[in-house]
């Protein structure tokens, strides 16, 4: 189950806890402290922004690899990890549910854990992995059957291992848990199959579940063993029965804003795809939004109750899933904000205090499928544009096919944006590319996939599908545009350095400007970027990591897309990057 480097272990055991267990107040100040890198997103906030200067416009040129570490073996696929940084170690987590520690002066391995998945595994999208948690000694990272471990983060001795749900009904973990006042928080994958979204909430000490709070409307949430309340109103806004496999799965995991002590989590698209069969292909009166699907709750910490909710794709048909993070900052005029830029193709502004919507801009060329989105936040449908409904006359019973834009993998999918404290900008990570979408037959079986429809994704244009965009929260207007032939598939993060990193799928990892998106450094590592860059200091010298391995949804959904990536090489390979002090000074 676990590998050990024996003496590098004894030598940290001898020399004792260099530093102390990692504390709810670590956890506050992880986006102010240059260090560690102690949550994923860099601060709970999900910012990604780092208060780092040392390295900057003007000597990024002379930023170098320090060491590069392999995650070994052939399971090298879809590494869209974030590593941690604490005491000396990085935690990072692989492909197949596989996580290493890591010396972070040399690149050496500590140890590692493999889950050793079972037979019968359902990933939607690629056996991939998000990242880890640190909490107390512990690090805790979700599996692909379903599972949350707590791991001794010295040893990699099991602390506890426990069940969430049957992985066999196409449930599994692939979001970095979240850690909040000793509970560890985690969302659910497997929206594909007919799973049910939910938060949960583990006592992190024991890996007891205090709470959970399903996602769907007419499910009962439960508190400390007990049911509390149900979630929304039974059959409110879905027909029938179709609630009880009503899909929303949260697999992106969430945010924590500390000002409002509220969690923020994403819910995934309704099933089946098929809009007409949950009624909410024709009505457009509210008994077809389909809560809570597609939209982002405002959770209480304490007992998991759903604060307020705001859904981006109400009557969703295009698999707009509404998981994407949701970052907290304040705009030009003192106001707390949120900002989502959602797969359906608009960024969305709302009231940190209440979800209530501000404001929303198209970020993605050529939607198709709404004309905008009016003063309540709800979209403004171009019902043409929707796929029909099945049709029993027609082959197979296809319904209308219709190309709509964005595609279901998003204007933006899963990969993080940032946020800059320095420039006030977000830098959003997105592709142009359109569907072909039908609606087919569909009913629920165990297990088995459950759409009831088809796609082809196809790009819009000819020389570019992938585009960073620094976008003005305030007006929506795009500052500057990277556009890159692959799609982007990896997350973004900013530095008060005046930088942003990102990687691509050719394998470039690169740093611009932040002002006008001017690349100042790059540097091939050897197969696509689909992972999350961090940076930090240590011994006064700055670094920066990222995790380097092709793979994700893209190859497995992509389409024609698909057939244009298919050259990339897969990989899995961690680099680690410094400003030597001496080149630091120079400046």
């Amino acid at each position: 189950m676990r590998s050990l480097v024996l003496a590098a272990v004894a030598a940290i055991a001898c020399a004792g806890a260099a530093q102390a267990q990692v504390t709810e107040e670590d956890l506050a100040k992880d986006a102010e402290t240059a260090g560690d890198v102690l949550t994923n997103g860099m601060g709970r906030g999900l910012q990604r922004f780092s208060p780092l200067t040392t390295l900057n416009k003007d000597n990024v040129d002379k930023l170098v690899p320090a060491w590069a570490f392999s995650l070994g073996g052939e399971k090298q696929r879809g590494q869209e990890s974030q590593p941690i940084v604490y005491d000396g170690i990085m935690y990072i987590t692989g492909s197949y549910s596989r996580i290493y520690a890591i010396d972070l002066k040399t690149g050496k391995e500590l140890w590692q854990y493999d889950a050793r998945l079972p037979e019968g595994i359902l990933p939607c999208c690629d056996v991939i992995n998000r990242g880890a948690a640190i909490y107390g000694d512990n690090v805790y990272f979700g599996t692909l059957d379903a599972r949350m471990v707590a791991l001794n983060r010295k040893t990699g001795d099991v602390v506890w291992n426990k069940k969430i749900a049957d992985y066999k009904e196409g449930y599994s973990l692939t979001a970095a848990p979240l850690i909040v006042n000793g509970l560890v928080i985690t969302g659910n994958s497997g929206g594909e199959f007919g799973i049910v979204g939910e938060v949960r909430a583990l006592d992190a000490e024991t890996g007891e579940t205090v709470w959970t709070r399903p996602v769907i409307e007419g499910h009962m949430g439960t508190l400390n063993g007990q049911e509390s309340t149900m979630t929304g109103t039974l059959n409110a806004s879905w027909p029938g029965d179709m609630w009880k496999t009503g899909g929303g799965a949260t697999w992106l995991g969430g945010a924590y804003d500390a000002d409002t002590d509220t969690l923020v989590f994403g819910a995934g698209n309704p099933a089946p795809w098929n809009s007409w069969l949950r009624d909410a292909g024709e009505k457009n009166d509210g008994t077809g939004d389909n809560l809570y699907a597609a939209s982002r709750l405002g959770i209480d910490p304490k007992t998991g109750e759903i604060k307020w909710h705001f859904q981006t794709t109400p009557r969703e048909g295009w698999d707009f899933d509404g998981v994407n993070e949701v970052v907290g900052f304040t705009d030009k005029d003192g106001n707390k904000r949120f900002a989502t830029a959602d797969r359906n193709g608009f960024f969305y502004i709302l009231n940190r205090e209440d979800g209530k919507f501000v404001a929303a801009y198209p970020f993605v060329k050529e939607i198709s499928w709404a004309s905008g989105i009016d003063e309540n936040g709800r979209p403004i449908y171009n019902e043409a544009n929707r796929p029909g409904a099945p049709d029993a006359a027609a082959e197979g019973g296809k319904g209308q096919q219709v190309f709509a834009v964005p595609s279901f993998l998003g204007g933006k999918n899963w990969m993080p944006m940032a946020y800059s404290q320095k420039t006030g900008l977000f830098y959003v990570p997105s592709n142009e590319w359109g569907m072909d979408i039908w609606n087919e037959p569909i009913s629920y079986k165990k297990g088995a996939a459950y759409l009831g429809a088809g796609f082809t994704i196809k790009p819009l244009f000819e020389d570019y599908i992938g585009s960073l965009k620094a976008m003005d929260p305030n007006t929506g207007e795009v500052k500057w545009e990277y556009k890159n032939e692959a799609p982007l598939w990896g997350g973004v993060m900013t530095t008060a350095g005046g930088l942003v990193f990102f990687g691509t799928p050719e394998g470039d990892f690169i740093a611009l400007d932040d002002e006008t998106g001017e690349t100042l450094w790059s540097f091939q590592t050897g197969s696509g970027v689909v992972g999350q860059p961090v940076t930090f200091e240590m011994d006064g010298e700055q670094y920066v990591s990222i995790i380097s391995g092709w793979g994700g949804a893209v190859p497995l959904w992509g389409g024609e897309v698909a057939k244009k990536v298919n050259y990339l090489n897969q990989g899995g390979m961690v680099w680690t990057f410094k400003l030597p002090k001496e080149l630091a000074m120079a400046n």
